[in-house]
Protein backbone atom coordinates (compact mmCIF):
# COMPACT_ATOMS: atom_id res chain seq x y z
CA UNK A 1 0.00 0.00 0.00
CA UNK A 2 1.58 3.61 -0.50
CA UNK A 3 2.31 5.80 2.00
CA UNK A 4 -0.52 8.68 2.02
CA UNK A 5 -0.22 11.98 3.41
CA UNK A 6 -3.44 13.35 4.79
CA UNK A 7 -4.42 16.93 6.59
CA UNK A 8 -6.92 17.43 9.04
CA UNK A 9 -8.09 21.01 8.96
CA UNK A 10 -10.42 21.61 12.44
CA UNK A 11 -11.62 25.43 12.64
CA UNK A 12 -11.19 27.01 15.51
CA UNK A 13 -14.45 27.73 17.70
CA UNK A 14 -16.00 27.98 14.24
CA UNK A 15 -19.43 29.43 15.06
CA UNK A 16 -18.34 31.83 17.58
CA UNK A 17 -15.62 32.93 15.13
CA UNK A 18 -17.60 33.64 12.34
CA UNK A 19 -19.56 35.93 14.68
CA UNK A 20 -16.57 38.04 15.18
CA UNK A 21 -15.38 38.17 12.41
CA UNK A 22 -18.30 39.29 10.93
CA UNK A 23 -19.32 41.72 13.94
CA UNK A 24 -16.41 43.83 15.11
CA UNK A 25 -18.04 44.61 18.36
CA UNK A 26 -17.57 40.77 19.65
CA UNK A 27 -14.05 40.65 18.95
CA UNK A 28 -11.85 40.03 22.16
CA UNK A 29 -15.50 39.31 24.02
CA UNK A 30 -17.06 36.08 25.76
CA UNK A 31 -19.50 35.06 23.21
CA UNK A 32 -21.69 31.75 23.07
CA UNK A 33 -23.76 31.19 20.06
CA UNK A 34 -26.80 29.50 20.91
CA UNK A 35 -30.07 28.80 19.14
CA UNK A 36 -33.23 30.99 18.18
CA UNK A 37 -35.66 29.45 20.60
CA UNK A 38 -36.01 29.23 24.41
CA UNK A 39 -35.53 25.91 24.68
CA UNK A 40 -31.25 26.39 23.62
CA UNK A 41 -28.14 25.49 24.62
CA UNK A 42 -24.81 26.51 23.44
CA UNK A 43 -23.64 25.82 19.85
CA UNK A 44 -20.31 27.01 20.13
CA UNK A 45 -18.39 29.32 22.75
CA UNK A 46 -15.88 31.21 22.00
CA UNK A 47 -12.32 30.82 23.40
CA UNK A 48 -12.77 33.69 26.16
CA UNK A 49 -15.93 32.53 26.89
CA UNK A 50 -14.73 29.00 27.41
CA UNK A 51 -11.55 30.26 29.74
CA UNK A 52 -14.87 31.11 31.81
CA UNK A 53 -15.78 27.39 31.81
CA UNK A 54 -18.49 27.31 28.69
CA UNK A 55 -18.85 24.79 27.00
CA UNK A 56 -20.86 23.43 24.18
CA UNK A 57 -23.88 21.38 25.26
CA UNK A 58 -24.53 23.78 28.11
CA UNK A 59 -27.75 25.53 28.59
CA UNK A 60 -27.53 29.71 28.20
CA UNK A 61 -28.74 30.31 31.93
CA UNK A 62 -25.59 28.02 33.06
CA UNK A 63 -23.27 30.02 30.50
CA UNK A 64 -24.36 33.27 32.49
CA UNK A 65 -24.07 31.86 35.55
CA UNK A 66 -20.42 30.87 34.89
CA UNK A 67 -19.71 34.36 32.66
CA UNK A 68 -21.94 36.96 33.41
CA UNK A 69 -20.61 39.16 31.04
CA UNK A 70 -20.93 36.53 28.08
CA UNK A 71 -22.62 37.53 24.62
CA UNK A 72 -25.51 35.29 23.61
CA UNK A 73 -25.76 35.70 20.00
CA UNK A 74 -28.67 33.61 18.13
CA UNK A 75 -27.09 31.53 15.52
CA UNK A 76 -26.90 32.38 11.53
CA UNK A 77 -26.72 28.79 9.74
CA UNK A 78 -27.08 30.31 6.76
CA UNK A 79 -23.35 32.59 7.44
CA UNK A 80 -22.03 29.06 8.75
CA UNK A 81 -22.41 27.02 5.68
CA UNK A 82 -21.46 29.77 3.36
CA UNK A 83 -18.00 30.00 5.15
CA UNK A 84 -17.93 26.27 4.90
CA UNK A 85 -18.41 26.75 1.63
CA UNK A 86 -15.51 28.94 0.91
CA UNK A 87 -13.38 27.12 2.75
CA UNK A 88 -13.74 24.23 0.62
CA UNK A 89 -12.76 26.29 -2.58
CA UNK A 90 -9.63 26.91 -0.67
CA UNK A 91 -8.87 23.74 0.11
CA UNK A 92 -9.45 22.26 -3.18
CA UNK A 93 -6.89 24.56 -4.78
CA UNK A 94 -4.40 22.02 -2.94
CA UNK A 95 -6.40 18.67 -3.88
CA UNK A 96 -9.47 17.28 -5.41
CA UNK A 97 -9.49 14.93 -2.51
CA UNK A 98 -11.45 16.70 0.18
CA UNK A 99 -13.86 14.88 2.64
CA UNK A 100 -16.33 17.37 4.25
CA UNK A 101 -16.09 15.55 7.58
CA UNK A 102 -18.55 18.40 9.11
CA UNK A 103 -19.45 21.98 8.92
CA UNK A 104 -15.73 23.16 10.66
CA UNK A 105 -13.70 19.99 9.42
CA UNK A 106 -12.24 18.66 6.39
CA UNK A 107 -9.65 15.60 5.90
CA UNK A 108 -7.71 16.42 2.56
CA UNK A 109 -5.84 13.80 0.64
CA UNK A 110 -2.70 15.52 -0.05
CA UNK A 111 -0.57 12.45 -1.08
CA UNK A 112 -0.61 13.28 -4.88
CA UNK A 113 -0.47 17.09 -4.29
CA UNK A 114 2.90 16.89 -2.23
CA UNK A 115 5.45 17.05 -5.30
CA UNK A 116 3.73 20.33 -6.86
CA UNK A 117 3.68 22.15 -3.69
CA UNK A 118 6.69 20.88 -2.40
CA UNK A 119 5.87 19.39 0.93
CA UNK A 120 3.14 18.64 2.71
CA UNK A 121 4.39 21.33 5.23
CA UNK A 122 4.12 24.29 2.76
CA UNK A 123 0.72 22.97 2.28
CA UNK A 124 -0.68 23.62 5.38
CA UNK A 125 1.09 27.01 5.93
CA UNK A 126 -0.06 28.09 2.06
CA UNK A 127 -3.95 27.07 3.51
CA UNK A 128 -3.40 28.72 6.95
CA UNK A 129 -2.45 31.93 5.01
CA UNK A 130 -5.06 31.75 2.31
CA UNK A 131 -7.72 31.61 4.98
CA UNK A 132 -6.25 34.32 6.85
CA UNK A 133 -6.66 36.32 3.61
CA UNK A 134 -9.72 35.28 2.80
CA UNK A 135 -11.36 35.58 6.57
CA UNK A 136 -8.91 37.71 8.60
CA UNK A 137 -10.57 36.05 12.33
CA UNK A 138 -10.74 32.83 11.78
CA UNK A 139 -7.95 30.46 12.98
CA UNK A 140 -7.80 26.41 12.13
CA UNK A 141 -5.84 23.86 13.81
CA UNK A 142 -4.14 21.25 10.93
CA UNK A 143 -2.54 17.77 11.73
CA UNK A 144 -0.65 15.70 9.27
CA UNK A 145 -0.08 12.38 9.46
CA UNK A 146 -0.42 9.01 7.62
CA UNK A 147 -4.10 8.75 7.74
CA UNK A 148 -6.80 10.17 8.79
CA UNK A 149 -6.89 8.92 12.61
CA UNK A 150 -3.88 10.08 13.58
CA UNK A 151 -4.33 13.44 11.21
CA UNK A 152 -7.04 14.53 13.36
CA UNK A 153 -5.48 13.36 16.59
CA UNK A 154 -2.61 15.51 15.46
CA UNK A 155 -4.84 18.63 14.59
CA UNK A 156 -6.64 18.53 18.55
CA UNK A 157 -3.06 18.04 19.89
CA UNK A 158 -2.72 21.69 20.20
CA UNK A 159 -5.69 24.17 19.79
CA UNK A 160 -5.98 27.17 18.75
CA UNK A 161 -4.53 27.92 15.88
CA UNK A 162 -1.81 24.58 16.08
CA UNK A 163 0.12 23.01 13.19
CA UNK A 164 1.02 19.54 14.13
CA UNK A 165 2.83 16.71 12.18
CA UNK A 166 3.35 12.44 13.15
CA UNK A 167 5.74 11.08 11.58
CA UNK A 168 4.89 7.23 10.83
CA UNK A 169 7.69 6.44 13.22
CA UNK A 170 6.42 8.12 16.09
CA UNK A 171 3.15 6.81 16.21
CA UNK A 172 3.80 4.34 18.81
CA UNK A 173 5.39 6.55 20.71
CA UNK A 174 2.82 8.93 20.79
CA UNK A 175 -0.01 6.74 21.26
CA UNK A 176 2.18 4.86 24.08
CA UNK A 177 0.35 6.95 27.50
CA UNK A 178 -2.17 8.52 25.17
CA UNK A 179 -5.69 7.73 26.92
CA UNK A 180 -7.89 6.37 24.50
CA UNK A 181 -10.95 8.70 24.61
CA UNK A 182 -8.07 10.93 22.67
CA UNK A 183 -8.96 8.53 19.55
CA UNK A 184 -11.53 9.66 17.74
CA UNK A 185 -14.30 7.03 17.60
CA UNK A 186 -13.91 5.90 21.10
CA UNK A 187 -16.43 7.33 22.64
CA UNK A 188 -17.80 7.48 26.65
CA UNK A 189 -19.51 4.20 26.30
CA UNK A 190 -16.59 2.24 24.85
CA UNK A 191 -14.28 4.24 27.20
CA UNK A 192 -15.86 2.90 29.85
CA UNK A 193 -16.33 -0.65 28.77
CA UNK A 194 -12.65 -1.04 28.29
CA UNK A 195 -11.38 1.04 31.38
CA UNK A 196 -14.06 -2.21 32.95
CA UNK A 197 -11.27 -4.15 31.50
CA UNK A 198 -8.25 -2.03 33.11
CA UNK A 199 -7.33 -0.53 29.66
CA UNK A 200 -7.30 3.48 29.90
CA UNK A 201 -4.35 4.13 27.33
CA UNK A 202 -3.69 3.86 23.70
CA UNK A 203 -0.69 1.43 24.84
CA UNK A 204 -2.57 -0.92 26.97
CA UNK A 205 -5.47 -1.23 24.02
CA UNK A 206 -2.75 -2.05 21.65
CA UNK A 207 -1.59 -4.89 24.27
CA UNK A 208 -4.74 -6.39 24.91
CA UNK A 209 -6.15 -9.64 23.26
CA UNK A 210 -7.55 -9.52 20.69
CA UNK A 211 -9.56 -12.36 21.55
CA UNK A 212 -10.37 -10.58 24.55
CA UNK A 213 -11.47 -7.55 22.56
CA UNK A 214 -13.44 -9.15 19.96
CA UNK A 215 -15.49 -11.32 22.61
CA UNK A 216 -16.48 -8.19 23.92
CA UNK A 217 -17.03 -5.63 21.02
CA UNK A 218 -17.32 -8.10 18.17
CA UNK A 219 -16.05 -7.05 14.77
CA UNK A 220 -15.06 -3.39 16.48
CA UNK A 221 -12.97 -5.08 18.62
CA UNK A 222 -10.68 -5.72 15.84
CA UNK A 223 -10.97 -2.07 15.03
CA UNK A 224 -10.07 -0.80 18.32
CA UNK A 225 -6.77 -3.32 17.99
CA UNK A 226 -5.73 -1.33 14.85
CA UNK A 227 -6.60 2.20 16.50
CA UNK A 228 -4.56 1.62 19.21
CA UNK A 229 -1.19 0.39 16.69
CA UNK A 230 -2.54 4.30 14.79
CA UNK A 231 -3.65 2.43 11.81
CA UNK A 232 -6.43 3.41 9.96
CA UNK A 233 -7.30 2.44 6.56
CA UNK A 234 -10.18 4.59 5.63
CA UNK A 235 -9.78 6.58 2.24
CA UNK A 236 -10.57 10.55 1.76
CA UNK A 237 -14.20 10.29 0.28
CA UNK A 238 -14.64 13.80 -1.49
CA UNK A 239 -18.08 15.06 -2.06
CA UNK A 240 -18.67 13.26 -5.59
CA UNK A 241 -17.52 10.32 -4.38
CA UNK A 242 -19.93 10.18 -1.08
CA UNK A 243 -22.82 7.04 -1.57
CA UNK A 244 -26.50 8.16 -2.23
CA UNK A 245 -28.52 9.29 0.18
CA UNK A 246 -30.98 6.72 2.02
CA UNK A 247 -33.10 8.90 3.72
CA UNK A 248 -33.97 12.32 4.00
CA UNK A 249 -35.55 14.31 6.71
CA UNK A 250 -36.11 17.00 8.68
CA UNK A 251 -37.09 18.17 12.18
CA UNK A 252 -38.24 20.89 14.26
CA UNK A 253 -38.16 21.71 18.31
CA UNK A 254 -40.45 23.54 18.92
CA UNK A 255 -40.74 26.71 20.98
CA UNK A 256 -43.52 25.80 22.92
CA UNK A 257 -45.16 22.16 23.35
CA UNK A 258 -48.21 22.12 21.14
CA UNK A 259 -51.23 19.66 21.22
CA UNK A 260 -53.85 21.77 18.34
CA UNK A 261 -53.48 19.45 15.51
CA UNK A 262 -54.24 22.43 12.91
CA UNK A 263 -50.96 23.53 14.30
CA UNK A 264 -49.01 20.65 14.16
CA UNK A 265 -50.70 19.82 10.77
CA UNK A 266 -48.90 22.93 9.40
CA UNK A 267 -45.62 22.45 11.13
CA UNK A 268 -46.29 18.96 8.92
CA UNK A 269 -46.56 21.19 5.79
CA UNK A 270 -43.75 23.05 6.41
CA UNK A 271 -41.27 20.26 6.83
CA UNK A 272 -42.59 18.16 4.01
CA UNK A 273 -41.88 20.96 1.47
CA UNK A 274 -38.57 21.16 3.17
CA UNK A 275 -38.20 17.41 2.62
CA UNK A 276 -39.17 17.74 -0.96
CA UNK A 277 -37.29 20.39 -1.90
CA UNK A 278 -34.55 18.61 -0.89
CA UNK A 279 -35.42 15.27 -2.86
CA UNK A 280 -36.46 17.13 -6.07
CA UNK A 281 -32.96 19.35 -6.37
CA UNK A 282 -31.18 16.37 -5.57
CA UNK A 283 -33.29 13.81 -8.02
CA UNK A 284 -34.69 11.40 -6.02
CA UNK A 285 -38.09 10.39 -5.11
CA UNK A 286 -38.82 7.96 -2.08
CA UNK A 287 -42.31 5.99 -0.90
CA UNK A 288 -41.74 5.21 3.31
CA UNK A 289 -42.69 8.47 4.83
CA UNK A 290 -42.37 8.99 8.82
CA UNK A 291 -43.60 10.63 11.25
CA UNK A 292 -41.73 11.77 14.31
CA UNK A 293 -43.03 13.06 17.56
CA UNK A 294 -41.60 13.95 20.92
CA UNK A 295 -43.28 14.05 24.11
CA UNK A 296 -41.93 16.74 26.55
CA UNK A 297 -41.35 13.78 28.66
CA UNK A 298 -38.20 13.25 25.65
CA UNK A 299 -40.58 10.10 24.89
CA UNK A 300 -39.71 9.58 21.27
CA UNK A 301 -41.67 7.63 18.55
CA UNK A 302 -41.61 7.06 15.00
CA UNK A 303 -44.75 5.95 12.37
CA UNK A 304 -44.10 4.86 8.66
CA UNK A 305 -46.06 4.37 5.65
CA UNK A 306 -44.99 2.54 2.45
CA UNK A 307 -47.27 3.86 -0.32
CA UNK A 308 -47.19 1.92 -3.86
CA UNK A 309 -45.53 4.66 -5.88
CA UNK A 310 -42.78 7.35 -5.07
CA UNK A 311 -42.63 10.52 -5.00
CA UNK A 312 -41.27 13.81 -4.42
CA UNK A 313 -44.03 16.12 -4.65
CA UNK A 314 -44.51 17.96 -1.03
CA UNK A 315 -48.04 17.96 -0.91
CA UNK A 316 -47.64 14.12 -1.42
CA UNK A 317 -45.30 13.93 1.73
CA UNK A 318 -48.16 16.12 3.57
CA UNK A 319 -50.69 14.33 3.11
CA UNK A 320 -49.13 10.79 3.85
CA UNK A 321 -47.55 12.33 6.83
CA UNK A 322 -50.82 14.01 7.95
CA UNK A 323 -52.70 10.72 8.05
CA UNK A 324 -50.01 9.43 9.94
CA UNK A 325 -51.01 12.02 12.49
CA UNK A 326 -54.55 11.35 12.44
CA UNK A 327 -53.57 7.48 13.57
CA UNK A 328 -52.09 8.80 16.58
CA UNK A 329 -53.49 9.30 20.30
CA UNK A 330 -51.35 12.03 21.32
CA UNK A 331 -51.10 11.20 25.22
CA UNK A 332 -49.33 14.62 25.58
CA UNK A 333 -48.30 18.21 24.07
CA UNK A 334 -45.54 17.68 21.32
CA UNK A 335 -42.13 19.11 21.40
CA UNK A 336 -40.36 17.80 18.37
CA UNK A 337 -41.95 16.73 15.12
CA UNK A 338 -39.87 15.43 12.14
CA UNK A 339 -41.10 14.29 8.64
CA UNK A 340 -38.66 11.89 6.65
CA UNK A 341 -38.97 9.86 3.79
CA UNK A 342 -36.68 6.79 2.82
CA UNK A 343 -36.83 3.57 0.02
CA UNK A 344 -35.66 6.20 -1.85
CA UNK A 345 -34.10 5.49 -5.73
CA UNK A 346 -32.44 8.22 -8.42
CA UNK A 347 -33.23 9.43 -11.23
CA UNK A 348 -36.35 8.35 -11.65
CA UNK A 349 -38.39 9.33 -14.38
CA UNK A 350 -42.12 9.77 -13.77
CA UNK A 351 -44.39 11.33 -16.32
CA UNK A 352 -47.99 12.64 -15.28
CA UNK A 353 -50.81 11.09 -17.10
CA UNK A 354 -53.71 13.74 -15.97
CA UNK A 355 -54.53 16.66 -16.36
CA UNK A 356 -54.51 17.41 -12.52
CA UNK A 357 -51.05 15.99 -11.85
CA UNK A 358 -49.59 17.86 -14.79
CA UNK A 359 -50.50 21.31 -13.63
CA UNK A 360 -49.55 20.27 -10.24
CA UNK A 361 -46.21 19.16 -11.56
CA UNK A 362 -45.77 22.39 -13.22
CA UNK A 363 -46.41 24.61 -10.38
CA UNK A 364 -43.71 22.80 -8.60
CA UNK A 365 -41.44 23.33 -10.93
CA UNK A 366 -42.60 26.77 -10.96
CA UNK A 367 -42.23 27.28 -7.68
CA UNK A 368 -38.83 25.54 -7.06
CA UNK A 369 -37.13 28.15 -9.79
CA UNK A 370 -38.34 30.75 -7.86
CA UNK A 371 -37.33 29.47 -4.20
CA UNK A 372 -34.21 28.63 -6.14
CA UNK A 373 -33.40 32.11 -6.98
CA UNK A 374 -34.47 33.88 -3.92
CA UNK A 375 -34.43 31.48 -0.71
CA UNK A 376 -36.63 29.07 0.10
CA UNK A 377 -40.63 29.93 1.21
CA UNK A 378 -39.85 32.91 -0.52
CA UNK A 379 -42.95 31.60 -2.77
CA UNK A 380 -45.16 29.30 -0.89
CA UNK A 381 -48.77 27.76 0.60
CA UNK A 382 -51.06 30.58 2.17
CA UNK A 383 -51.18 27.68 5.38
CA UNK A 384 -47.44 28.68 5.71
CA UNK A 385 -47.39 32.13 6.06
CA UNK A 386 -47.54 31.68 9.53
CA UNK A 387 -45.07 29.11 9.40
CA UNK A 388 -42.67 28.34 12.16
CA UNK A 389 -39.60 30.85 11.41
CA UNK A 390 -36.54 29.16 13.23
CA UNK A 391 -32.70 29.32 12.46
CA UNK A 392 -32.66 25.62 11.91
CA UNK A 393 -29.89 23.41 13.50
CA UNK A 394 -27.10 22.19 11.07
CA UNK A 395 -27.15 18.86 11.06
CA UNK A 396 -23.53 16.64 11.23
CA UNK A 397 -24.72 14.95 7.92
CA UNK A 398 -24.97 18.49 6.16
CA UNK A 399 -22.75 19.06 3.37
CA UNK A 400 -21.58 21.81 1.21
CA UNK A 401 -22.92 20.41 -2.19
CA UNK A 402 -25.30 16.98 -3.26
CA UNK A 403 -28.71 16.57 -1.56
CA UNK A 404 -26.73 16.82 1.95
CA UNK A 405 -26.48 20.66 0.92
CA UNK A 406 -29.49 22.62 2.86
CA UNK A 407 -30.17 25.64 1.79
CA UNK A 408 -30.92 27.57 4.99
CA UNK A 409 -31.33 30.60 3.76
CA UNK A 410 -31.51 32.36 0.21
CA UNK A 411 -27.28 33.21 1.02
CA UNK A 412 -26.74 29.57 1.41
CA UNK A 413 -26.75 28.89 -2.38
CA UNK A 414 -24.01 26.52 -3.86
CA UNK A 415 -21.34 28.80 -4.39
CA UNK A 416 -19.79 28.88 -8.00
CA UNK A 417 -15.54 28.57 -8.20
CA UNK A 418 -14.40 31.57 -8.50
CA UNK A 419 -11.01 31.81 -10.53
CA UNK A 420 -9.99 34.98 -7.34
CA UNK A 421 -11.05 34.67 -4.26
CA UNK A 422 -12.27 38.18 -3.79
CA UNK A 423 -12.91 40.66 -0.37
CA UNK A 424 -16.27 39.56 0.07
CA UNK A 425 -18.14 39.83 3.46
CA UNK A 426 -18.70 36.87 5.80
Amino acid sequence: MNKKTIIHIDMNAFFASVEQQTNPSLRGRPVAVIGSNERTVVTTASYEARAYGVKTGMTKYEAKRLCPHIILVPGDTSRYTNTCCRLVEIYRQYTPIVEVYSIDEAFLDITGSVSLFGSAELIAKKIKIDIHKEFERLTCSIGIAPNKLMAKLASDMKKPDGFVVIQQEDVKKILEDLPVKELCGIGKHIEKYLADMGIKTCGELRRASIRLLKNKFGIIGERLKLMAQGIDYSPVIPLEQEPDAKSVGHSMKLDRDVSDIETLERYILQLSEMVGRRLRRGGYTGRTIALTLRYPDFYTFTKRSTEKIHTSNSIDIHIIAKNILNTVQLQQPVRLIGVSISNLVKNMIQIPLFRTDKTRQAATQAMDMINDRYGDFHITWGTLLKRYHHKGVISPSWRPENIKCINLSVQNKKIKRQPKRGNSST
